[in-house]
């Protein structure tokens, strides 16, 4: 199929960067330690405060976390539970990280990152139940961390989007903790896989229809009874969830399962902004920060949250 084009900088980029090999159980060895990057250069000359916790998960595993706070918080700041990308088979707590770390320098948002467990190894809801323990700890330490426990933001890009869209649907339906708004960035939420954008993005690409195949795989292990919290675009009720941020590119795979999910929150009476950037490729803003392009979606991302803690009750 033809493929929309590609902004013409992004494409110039695109074209430095080694080719993407699709995922299997050979390159997934061979990728996972590049999914991994080091924190540190990331919180060189900022004016932050890091706390390394472990909070337990659903069923008692040791979930590592980390807690980035503005060195003078003020005693309201918003909070930020970020989910990582890594198609759910790689990537850790630190990975995209400077994503939200925009929010801490321009909002004072107190930002905690979570290593949820990854597939193969963990399956079905398990990276979504880790994600929701650690919102759980986010609420219940907002007032020890000057969070505003009313301002609480559940965010994600790629898969730590469809997480980060899993652990809001929890959060909902188990009637706590309140979830002001969620930011889901590119976000993986139909394991499906078969949309015309999933059609149009086979191998070679970021990520392709095939790479999204193995992961969604990994996750599902053959299993026919998928949970809507594994695959949001499944919940047959999108009703009651908070002011929902959706953005995506114009030329990646994720693009229509993106704006369907978009379009039901409508639907069910939500409130939703969705942007679909022309001539972005997945996860161009994380790989390519200092573009036009990735510049203007981070800008008007960082606009929305704003708005939207500044109305949001306290």
């Amino acid at each position: 199929m033809s493929r929309p084009p590609l902004d013409p900088e992004l494409a110039g980029l695109l074209a430095e960067l080694p080719e993407f090999p699709p995922l299997s159980t050979e390159t997934l060895a061979l990728m996972r330690p590049y999914a991994s990057t080091p924190v540190e250069p990331l919180l060189a000359g900022r004016s932050i405060v890091r706390r390394e916790e472990v909070v337990p998960g659903r069923d008692g595993a040791a979930l590592p976390l980390t807690v980035l706070s503005p060195r003078d918080p003020a005693s309201d700041a918003p909070g930020v539970l970020w989910l990582h990308g890594g198609g759910m088979v790689m990537g850790d707590r630190y990975a995209q990280l400077d994503i939200p770390l925009e929010w801490l320098d321009e909002l004072g948002a107190v930002v905690v990152s979570v290593d949820y467990r990854l597939a193969p190894e963990a399956s079905g809801t398990t990276l979504v139940e880790d994600g929701y323990a650690a919102l759980l700890w986010l609420a219940a330490h907002a007032d020890e961390l000057g969070v505003d426990a009313a301002r609480i933001i559940v965010a994600g890009t790629s898969a730590g989007g469809g997480i980060a869209a899993g652990v809001t649907l929890l959060a909902r339906d188990r009637g706590c903790p309140a979830v002001a708004a969620q930011v889901l960035i590119c976000p993986m939420l139909d394991h499906r896989n078969d949309t015309v954008s999933a059609r149009q993005f086979t191998a070679p690409a970021v990520w392709s229809r095939e790479s999204n195949a193995f992961a969604w795989d990994a996750l599902l292990q053959g299993s026919t009874d998928v949970s809507p919290y594994a695959s949001p675009s499944l919940a047959s009720d999108l009703s009651a969830l908070p002011p929902t941020y959706i953005d995506a590119g114009s030329a990646e795979v994720f693009r229509d399962e993106d704006i369907a999910y978009a379009a039901r929150i409508w639907a069910a009476g939500g409130a939703c902004e969705l942007h679909v950037w022309a001539g972005g490729f997945h996860g161009f803003d994380a790989l390519s920060p200092h573009a036009a392009l990735s510049r203007q979606a981070r800008a008007t991302r960082t606009a929305w949250l704003r708005r939207t803690m500044l109305s949001a009750p306290r």
